[in-house]
C-alpha cells in the first residue's frame, strides 16, 4: 500500500516528466487579495495568470497547495467531523496550464495518472462534464465528451449541470466548464445492488469526486455577464485525502496515513479510544480536533497569528472549536492540542518545511490558545449556572437568547455547551431566538463591510507603472474606472499609466494625496493593489476621465511612512543582533504617525534591553547610511547575499532588496534614502501580542521630535506648578506628604467606624424571630465591608444593610449572619435592592454588594429594605 508521502510524490514526479515546472504551495493566509483571507483552492496563487496581469513563470506548473475553506461561498467547517471527507484545511494536488495545453491533454494526463501511474481500476471511475445553460447561452461541452470518449465507456461520461460542471472561484473572477471524475470505493456486493451511476454527485460518502479539471475560458464580471478570457488555460485540482483513501482501500479520510497518527496521539494523550463511528460524539471530537490542528498549525506558520478580528478571529475560531469539543466529548480540561504538532512535522515538515521552521512558534501559540480558552469555558460555566439559576428562581423554563448570545458573543462560550448544560437542569434555550441575534450581529458585521463593486470601465489602452520609487509627482492618465458604494457614500476606483501612489502591503499603508487636472482636483483616500492593478480611491469622477492628469502622493506621509518602515528594518537587525536568529519578523504596520513590530521572541524585554535594542537603531540613524536597492534581484542571489525572507510570503523568481549597510530584507516598500533622514527612533511600548510574540510601537522622524517635545513642555510645567527646577526631588517630596496623609485619613476612618458599630449594634430591629439592620452613611466601601463582616459575625439571626453615598456613588452592603445563610441569601436581597440604583453586583450566600448609577434612588432602596 502506498503511503500518502508515496501518493504525493507520485504525482509531482508525474507532471514533472510531462514538462511541468514543480512550484511550492503558496501560503494558506492571503496578504494581498482583498477578495480572500486563505487560499481556497489550488488556482488562487495563479489568478493573476489567468486574468492576463503577471506572466506566468512558465506554460505548464504543478504543486500541491495547502487551502482552508471555512468562510464564504466554500465554507465546509460545519461539516467537519460529521462525515468522512469534509476538511477545514486540506492538500489540492493540481496541474496548470496557461495557454499551452488544453482539455485533450488535461483529460489524457488524468486518466494516465489515475489509471495506469496509481493504477486504479477503470470500472471504478465516472466523468462528468457540463450539458450547457441556456440562460447563459452555454453549450454542451462536446469536445469534453468526445476527448473522454476514447479513454472510458459513453455510459459512465455523465451530464452534469452548472451547479456542479462550471467552475467560478466567486462572484466574479475566471471561471469555465469543468469535468469531474469520480471514484467509486463501495464494495463489489454494494455495487452489485447499485449502480455508482446512480450515486454520482448524490452526497454517498464511497461515491466521491476525486479529482475536477477545469477549463478555464471566461471571465465573470461584476455585472454577472461573462467574457472570454484572453487565453485558455487548464485548472485542475485533485482533492489529497480523498485521494489517499481511495489508493489506501479505506473508506474514510480518517482511516488514512494523513490521519492517523494524529488519531494515535490523541488517543494517547485523552485515553479514549478511536471506533470511527459517525453519530460517535467521542468520535466526531477526535475528527474535529485532528483536522482542526492541521489548519491553526498551518496558518500559524504561514505568519497568521489567532486574533479577535478578520483571518485571526477565523483561526481563532477554528481552535475554540476542537478545544470545545475536546474539552466537551473527551474529558480534556487541560491544554494538549499543542502537542500534536510535533506528529504533524514529523508528517508532513518534508513537503513543507514552514511546520519545521516555526514549530516552536506554532506550539508555544497553540498552548497559549488552549489555557486561554479553557479559562474562558471555566469562567463562562460559571455565568451560565446564574444564568440557570435565574431562570429557574423566575420560574422559567427557556434561558434568554439576549443572554446565551451575549454568552456565546462577547465572552466566546459555545452555545452548544451553554445548551447541554441547560438540557442537564430541565431547561431549553430560546433557539429561535438566538438565531435571530446571530443573524442580526451578522447584520451588522455584513453592514458595515458591505461594499458594491461595478465593473472596469477601460479607456485608452496604455501601460500602467509604479512611478513612487522615483517620484511622488507623475503626469499621468486613467486607463480604468469603476465606482464604488459602501456605508459611507459613493466612490471611484481608478488606475493610472503612471501611479506614484504607494498601494498597501509589505505592512505600510497606501498613500493619499490629490489627482488633479486643469480644471478639476480629487482627493485620493487610498491605495491598494488588487490582482497586480495599483488601485487608487477618488472621492469622484471626473468629467474628462480621459484627459492628463497630475497626480501628487501627500509628501509629509509619504516621508514619515517611508522613515518608519526604514525604522523597521533597522529594528529588525538590532533585535536580532541582542536576542539571536530566532528572532523572526511576524507583521508590522507603518503608517505616518507610528509603526508597529511584532516579532517572535518568548520573554518581556526589560528596560535595559529596550534601551540597548534602541541604541543600535539610533547609532544606524546617526552613521547615516546609504540606501542601497536591488529592483530586480534573482531570489536566489538575494538570498546568498543575507538577505532576510520571511515565513508566510510569496516571492516571486526575482525580488527587491533594500540594503541599509548589514542590515539585508525583501521588501516591496518605500524607503528613505539615507537613515539620516529618519531622524531619531524612540520605542513608546513593549507588550504581548500572543504566545511568544512581543510587540513594540515605536515613533520615529518628526513624531519623535514632536514628543520630546511634548516631554520638555511637561517637565517645564511641572517645574512652574512645583516652583522647583529639581522636579524629581519636588515629586519625591509630594508622595511621601502624600503617604502621610493617606495614613492619618486612614486612622481617622477607622476611629468613624469604631464609633458606627457601637451605635449601629443597638439599632437592630426586631423581626419575628430575626434581627434586621438597615443604615445609611458616607463611609468608603472598605470601612463598610468591616463594620458589616463584624456585624454578622457579632450579631446572630441577623440581616445587615448599609446604604453608603460616599464619594458621591451609590452603593448597597448586605450581610446575613452564618446561621441564616441556609434561609436568606445575601445575593439575592441585593439584586432586588440594586434595581433602585440601576446598578448590580454579587457575592456569596453570607455577604453581597452592589453599585450603581442612580444616587437619589438609595432612598427607595432605603424603604424597601425597611419592609424586608
Amino acid at each position: 500500500m502506498m503511503t500518502s508521502q508515496e501518493i504525493r510524490q507520485k504525482f509531482l514526479d508525474y507532471f514533472k516528466s510531462k514538462d511541468h515546472l514543480i512550484v511550492p504551495s503558496a501560503p494558506i493566509v492571503l496578504k494581498d487579495d482583498p477578495t480572500l483571507m486563505f487560499s481556497n483552492s489550488g488556482m488562487t496563487q495563479f489568478k493573476d495568470f489567468f486574468l492576463g496581469y503577471k506572466t506566468p513563470t512558465a506554460p505548464r506548473i504543478a504543486d500541491t497547495q495547502k487551502c482552508l475553506r471555512v468562510s464564504g461561498k466554500h465554507n465546509d467547517l460545519d461539516d467537519v467531523g460529521r462525515d468522512t471527507y469534509h476538511h477545514t484545511m486540506f492538500e489540492m494536488l493540481g496541474n496548470w496550464s496557461f495557454g499551452d495545453y488544453f482539455k485533450k491533454d488535461a483529460i489524457a494526463f488524468a486518466w494516465e495518472l489515475l489509471t495506469e501511474v496509481y493504477g486504479i481500476p477503470k470500472e471504478n471511475l465516472y466523468v462528468t462534464i457540463f450539458e450547457g445553460d441556456a440562460s447563459e447561452n452555454l453549450e454542451r461541452d462536446q469536445d469534453a465528451y468526445d476527448f473522454w470518449k476514447s479513454h472510458i465507456s459513453e455510459d459512465r461520461i455523465i451530464n452534469g449541470n452548472k451547479k456542479d460542471n462550471f467552475w467560478e472561484m466567486g462572484e466574479s473572477g475566471p471561471c469555465g466548464p469543468c469535468s469531474e471524475i469520480h471514484i467509486d470505493i463501495r464494495s463489489e456486493e454494494e455495487k452489485a445492488k447499485v449502480s455508482g451511476l446512480e450515486l454520482v454527485n448524490n452526497d454517498h460518502p464511497q461515491v466521491v469526486e476525486v479529482w475536477n479539471l477545469v477549463f478555464m475560458e471566461f471571465n465573470r464580471k461584476a455585472d454577472k455577464s461573462l467574457e472570454k478570457l484572453p487565453a485558455q488555460h487548464v485548472d485542475t485540482g485533485m482533492g489529497f485525502e480523498r485521494l489517499c483513501m481511495a489508493l489506501q482501500g479505506k473508506s474514510s479520510n480518517y482511516d488514512t496515513d494523513v490521519f492517523t497518527p494524529l488519531i494515535s496521539k490523541v488517543e494517547e494523550l485523552s485515553g479514549k479510544k478511536y471506533t470511527g463511528i459517525l453519530e460517535d460524539e467521542k468520535d466526531i471530537a477526535i475528527r474535529v480536533v485532528v483536522d482542526h490542528i492541521r489548519a491553526v498549525a498551518f496558518a500559524i506558520a504561514d505568519g497568521q497569528l489567532p486574533s479577535s478580528g478578520g483571518a485571526g478571529y477565523v483561526i481563532r475560531r477554528i481552535l475554540r472549536r476542537g478545544i470545545s469539543y475536546s474539552y466537551r466529548f473527551l474529558d480534556m480540561k487541560e491544554p494538549f492540542l499543542y502537542k500534536l504538532v510535533a506528529v504533524l512535522q514529523e508528517q508532513m515538515g518534508k513537503f513543507f518545511p514552514e511546520l519545521e521552521k516555526q514549530g516552536t512558534l506554532v506550539t508555544e501559540v497553540i498552548k497559549s490558545e488552549e489555557e486561554s480558552f479553557l479559562k474562558t469555558i471555566e469562567n463562562g460555566l460559571i455565568r451560565v449556572e446564574k444564568l440557570i439559576q435565574q431562570t429557574i428562581d423566575n420560574n422559567l423554563k427557556v434561558l434568554p437568547s439576549e443572554e446565551v448570545f451575549e454568552l456565546y458573543d462577547t465572552y466566546g462560550f459555545p452555545d452548544d455547551l451553554t445548551r447541554i448544560i441547560a438540557e442537564e437542569k430541565g431547561l431549553t434555550i430560546d433557539e429561535e431566538g438566538f438565531k435571530a441575534e446571530r443573524e442580526k450581529q451578522r447584520k451588522r458585521s455584513k453592514d458595515d463591510s458591505a461594499q458594491k463593486v461595478y465593473d472596469w470601465v477601460t479607456l485608452e489602452e496604455r501601460d500602467e507603472n509604479f512611478v513612487g520609487y522615483d517620484q511622488i509627482e507623475a503626469e499621468t492618465y486613467i486607463t480604468r474606472y469603476r465606482k464604488v458604494e459602501n456605508k459611507d457614500g459613493e466612490f471611484y476606483q481608478v488606475v493610472l499609466s503612471n501611479s506614484p501612489f504607494y498601494p498597501e502591503g509589505g505592512g505600510q499603508v497606501g498613500d493619499k494625496g490629490v489627482l488633479e487636472n486643469a480644471t478639476e482636483s480629487f482627493e485620493v483616500l487610498d491605495t491598494k493593489k488588487e490582482n497586480g492593478l495599483i488601485v487608487s480611491l477618488i472621492n469622484g469622477l471626473p468629467k474628462d476621465a480621459g484627459a492628463l492628469f497630475y497626480a501628487k502622493v501627500n509628501a509629509t506621509d509619504r516621508k514619515n511612512s517611508q522613515a518608519n518602515h526604514s525604522v523597521t528594518h533597522l529594528l529588525h537587525e538590532a533585535l536580532r543582533d541582542v536576542f539571536g536568529t530566532h528572532v523572526e519578523q511576524k507583521s508590522s504596520y507603518v503608517d505616518p504617525n507610528y509603526l508597529r513590530f511584532d516579532f517572535s521572541h518568548f520573554n518581556k524585554m526589560t528596560e535595559e534591553e529596550l534601551a540597548l535594542v534602541e541604541g543600535k537603531v539610533n547609532q544606524k540613524i546617526k552613521d547615516s547610511i546609504a540606501l542601497q536597492e536591488f529592483r530586480n534581484i534573482p531570489i536566489k542571489e538575494a538570498i546568498e547575499k543575507g538577505a532576510m525572507a520571511l515565513f508566510g510570503e510569496k516571492y516571486g523568481n526575482n525580488v527587491r532588496m533594500i540594503q541599509f549597510g548589514t542590515s539585508m530584507e525583501l521588501c516591496g516598500g518605500t524607503h528613505v534614502k539615507n537613515t539620516s533622514e529618519i531622524g531619531h527612533f524612540k520605542i513608546t511600548s513593549e507588550s504581548s501580542a500572543a504566545a511568544g510574540i512581543r510587540r513594540i510601537e515605536a515613533i520615529s522622524g518628526d513624531k519623535s521630535e514632536e514628543y520630546f517635545k511634548n516631554l520638555e513642555k511637561q517637565i517645564t510645567e511641572l517645574s512652574q506648578l512645583l516652583k522647583s527646577k529639581d522636579v524629581v526631588r519636588s515629586i519625591e517630596k509630594l508622595i511621601d506628604e502624600n503617604a502621610s496623609l493617606k495614613a492619618e485619613v486612614e486612622a481617622f476612618k477607622k476611629e468613624k467606624a469604631k464609633g458606627e458599630i457601637g451605635d449601629w449594634k443597638g439599632s437592630y430591629e426586631q423581626k419575628g424571630d430575626k434581627l434586621l439592620l438597615v443604615k445609611r452613611t458616607s463611609l468608603d466601601a472598605g470601612s463598610v465591608k468591616d463594620i458589616v463582616f463584624q456585624l454578622k459575625r457579632e450579631i446572630p439571626t441577623s440581616i445587615t444593610i448599609i446604604l453608603s453615598d460616599a464619594d458621591g456613588k451609590p452603593m448597597i452592603t448586605v450581610g446575613v449572619s452564618d446561621d441564616l445563610a441556609g434561609i436568606y441569601q445575601a445575593g439575592a436581597l441585593i439584586k432586588d435592592l440594586a434595581k433602585e440604583i440601576q446598578g448590580g453586583g454579587g457575592g456569596n450566600p453570607g455577604f453581597a454588594t452592589a453599585g450603581g448609577k442612580n444616587l437619589d434612588g438609595l432612598e427607595n432602596a432605603y424603604q424597601k429594605a425597611l419592609n424586608i
